[in-house]
């Protein structure tokens, strides 16, 4: 199948256009100032002050990172973080569908994926709130100790964890793979509920009147929407014109109503012609590039693709 210039484009991406901050004093940083896209090893920072902005899964991968390369690091968070050790995680919440016990009970990945996705997002919260208690009771020690550290605990606006903070936002969690410990110990420092005031050339000062020193400041501080892509690809206009992508409109931070029902924009025609998105995570990318493959093949052989509904633009960022 030979595919027509101008006729079809397919974005394709796992995140949005990184969110870099824009702080006085940035430009005279003498080290290195980075997004945590951008951020490559710990190797070589033995010794170095680091500084990482950010509290979720990237900033806590990050700081693990430079700890064990033995540099001196301090997580900056500003907001509560969602944590979940990523035993509990599976034991929990998915060892049913996707796990070697699944697979021995006759689960293919094919039928983990359809039922997986088969649940309304609307019933979601509703399901998860009883798997997060029993997290909650599990490891209250785990939770106990980040919170004598000074770490803000989240486990979403509705109390019903990672799997809806993904599917709101996107972000706010840390599967544990190891960091948490590394905090109650004390061997990454926090700062928390402070903000960053200005940067300086050896150092960083925060809200509270703290500086800290620094040879390496990390901004983990997440993405965008993926229409980001859109604007730097092609224009803020068709940016605008496909709007937010990703999130349901429950309402929630960083997912504003009116309610969608499905993740936006996502796998499915947008209000700009011929451009697609796709991303997630692995489940979903294995899953909906299937019925996304099959509107583009259907479109490119002519075959009639009526639209059910296409969503209404409330929202461009």
């Amino acid at each position: 199948m030979q595919l027509r210039p101008k006729q079809l484009i397919l974005a394709t991406g796992m995140s949005g256009v990184p969110n870099m901050p824009d702080i006085p004093g940035m430009a005279s940083f003498k080290g290195t100032l980075c997004h945590s896209s951008q951020h490559q090893s710990g190797l070589g920072y033995e010794g170095k002050r680091c500084v990482i902005v950010g509290s979720n899964n990237s900033a806590h991968d990050i700081c693990a990172d430079l700890w064990e390369h033995g540099a001196d690091v301090t997580m900056i968070q500003r907001s509560p973080t969602l944590v979940v050790r990523s035993e509990m995680l599976k034991e929990l919440a998915w060892s049913v569908l996707y796990s070697e016990e699944a697979v021995a009970a006759g689960i293919t990945t094919d039928i983990a994926d359809m039922t997986a996705a088969s649940l309304p997002l609307k019933l979601a919260p509703g399901v998860q709130r009883p798997i997060y208690d029993e997290i909650k009771r599990r490891d209250a020690k785990l939770y106990e100790g980040l919170e004598q550290r000074g770490f803000m605990l989240t486990f979403g606006e509705d109390g019903s964890g990672i799997h809806s903070s993904y599917i709101r936002r996107g972000a706010g969690y840390y599967i544990d793979v190891g960091a948490s410990q590394l905090i109650i110990d004390g061997h990454i420092k926090l700062k928390s509920r402070v903000g960053i005031e200005r940067i300086g050339e050896q150092s960083i000062t925060l809200t509270d009147g703290t500086t800290l020193p620094a040879d390496l400041i990390v901004f983990a501080t997440g993405y965008g929407s993926m229409n980001g892509w859109a604007e730097k690809l092609i224009s803020r206009e068709v940016a605008d014109r496909v709007g937010k992508c990703w999130g349901v409109g429950s309402d929630t931070k960083n997912d504003p109503g009116p309610w969608e029902g499905e993740l936006r924009n996502m796998w499915k025609p947008t209000q700009q012609p011929g451009l697609w998105f796709h991303g997630g995570n692995l489940m979903q990318a294995r899953f909906y590039s299937k019925f996304l493959a099959l509107q583009l093949k259907a479109r490119m052989e002519g075959i009639a693709t009526p639209v059910y509904e296409l969503a209404p633009v409330h929202h461009l960022r």
